[in-house]
């Protein structure tokens, strides 16, 4: 993500993290517990998650207060993922 904001001249957005189990062929592949994922980006303070869109499903059992402290974002490729994680 860096990488890519510094060749486009623009920075990562603060307090973010990015999960995905992205395979060597470029796809991305199921995450084993979202709910986890979001439970340790709140541990670890952060402010926004982003997540593929296959992982929605999973988070039907996140906590409320989870979701009241924590944005949660999702994405369809790493491209996008990317340009989520830019500022603008």
């Amino acid at each position: 993500m860096a990488l890519v904001g510094s060749l486009v001249n623009r920075i990562t957005r603060g307090g973010t993290i990015i999960v995905a189990p992205l395979n060597l062929g470029g796809s991305l592949d199921m995450l084993p517990n979202a709910i986890a994922l979001a439970e340790l980006a709140v541990e670890k303070q952060a402010t926004t998650i982003l997540m593929p869109v296959a992982a929605r499903r999973q988070l039907s059992d996140l906590g409320d207060d989870v979701w009241t402290r924590l944005a949660i974002e999702f994405y369809k490729d790493a491209s996008d993922a990317v340009f989520k994680a830019l500022v603008e």
